[in-house]
């Protein structure tokens, strides 16, 4: 599938088969914390368009990134209900905040780093959906692959972005974000989330 090549190419590692293995033992909060995701994922869109509002090219392209997290967010929220799962309040993964932390706080570098920051967690999700098709009952897998196809494009708009407003080279940047996020998906964590790292001593 020629989605997941360009999310794999630009991804710094693939996710570990232990964090699978971690999901499979984990399928109720493998669900919540997916519409967790799905629903940050609309909110990080609209806190940019609400911050950036003189930036029609990042207006259009949130507004639609924005509506496509929220229906996203339904359909899990339905997946859910169908399996009986209850949607409830998760602690975040380390994850974002992780990458989160190493935004600049000047401009257009907080712009340029949200937007690098925003492209990785968008290619993550998808390398992960495709990571877990395979291991997952048929409905759950087609879902995934579904969003797959659906989301593939997200962290390529982030991207684009990125590169339009920063008025230079961002491949530093990029490099810089990707190495941040390499540690967080390889190393420990104490708690399964979607986008936690390897299985801890939990």
């Amino acid at each position: 599938m020629h989605d997941i090549s360009a999310i794999r190419d630009f991804l710094p590692c693939a996710t570990p088969d232990a964090w699978i293995g971690w999901a499979l033992q984990h399928p109720d909060i493998l669900l919540i914390d997916h519409a967790h995701c799905e629903k940050k994922a609309a909110s990080t869109a609209l806190n940019l368009m609400f911050r950036y509002v003189d930036r029609p090219d990042l207006l259009d392209a949130l507004s639609q990134l924005a509506r496509e997290e929220l229906l996203h967010f339904e359909q899990v929220i339905q997946l859910m209900r169908q399996r009986g799962v209850t949607y409830d309040h998760l602690s975040p993964a380390r994850y974002a905040q992780g990458l989160r932390q190493h935004v600049r706080t000047s401009e257009p570098g907080r712009l340029v780093d949200t937007l690098i920051v925003g492209a990785l967690i968008e290619a993550r999700s998808c390398e992960r959906f495709a990571a877990l098709a395979p291991h997952v009952d048929e409905e759950l897998g087609r879902y995934y692959r579904y969003l797959l196809k659906s989301e593939s494009r997200h962290f390529e708009d982030y991207l684009r972005l990125a590169e339009q407003y920063a008025g230079e080279p961002i491949d530093e940047r990029v490099a810089f974000f990707k190495a941040v996020e390499q540690e967080l998906v390889e190393s420990p964590d104490e708690v399964f989330r979607f986008h936690s790292g390897m299985p801890g001593s939990n």
